[in-house]
């Protein structure tokens, strides 16, 4: 079974501490050797994604797994690469285009740091609009998702950004008007490194991401 191990999580943490060029060529070799092994890891969970959400079941990790260089461009920070992994599994038809579908994101990074999480995250107006509309209709449904057993254990609450005011179209009284507010809306269930390396991680990623299930298809069903 695919795992993720000790000396994955090892580069990671020294990434952190020496994140500059010279030292990633000298390391390349467990760069290489890392990536590989979370690549393998991706391609294993995408397998048990699609027993519940068969969406999904084309892509490999190769289309979902990001890039360990950094775009810097616009940032002030010029570290050249990021200090996790993290692989975002969608529906969506191509890379660029993950934030058009809700998915399934695996983040690793030591140190307590390592999540899984799905949602929307600041979606595209459009979006944003069809997702409001489908919690005004069908508030009760959205409700029991998120008050579900499975949920809650795993993600407590939704996160995200929202509006300090009313958005455009609804009443200040309307019954759902917190949930309205959204402008992202997340699930997050948090990693510790332990867990990381245990045997059953794989499976415990596949449990959480399919009480996340039906979280992420309403909220792609706004747009169907």
């Amino acid at each position: 079974m695919a795992n993720i191990s000790h000396p994955t999580l090892q580069f990671l943490s020294d990434l952190k501490a020496h994140n500059d060029r010279d030292w990633f060529t000298a390391n390349k070799p467990r760069y290489e050797v890392a990536n590989k092994e979370f690549h393998q890891f991706v391609d294993a969970l995408i397998l048990e994604i699609q027993k519940f959400d068969p969406s999904i079941a084309h892509y490999t990790a190769k289309d979902c797994v990001f890039r360990i260089y950094r775009d810097v461009r616009f940032s002030k920070d010029k570290s050249p690469y990021k200090t996790h992994f993290g692989a975002h599994v969608t529906a969506a038809a191509k890379k660029s285009e993950i934030h058009t579908k809700a998915g399934y994101y695996l983040h690793l990074e030591p140190g307590g740091e390592s999540f899984l999480a799905g949602g929307a995250y600041f979606p595209e107006s459009q979006w944003l609009k069809a997702i409001r509309q489908e919690i005004a209709y069908n508030t009760a449904d959205f409700n029991a998702i998120l008050n579900s057993k499975d949920f809650k254990q795993f993600f407590g609450e939704i996160e995200g950004e929202k509006l300090k005011t009313t958005p455009k179209d609804y009443a200040p009284d309307h019954p759902a008007i917190e949930l309205l507010k959204h402008k992202s809306f997340l699930a997050t269930h948090k990693l510790t490194d332990e867990q990381l390396l245990t045997d059953g991680f794989l499976q415990h990623c596949a449990t959480v991401f399919k009480a996340l299930h039906p979280f992420d298809a309403f909220l792609n069903r706004a747009m169907d």
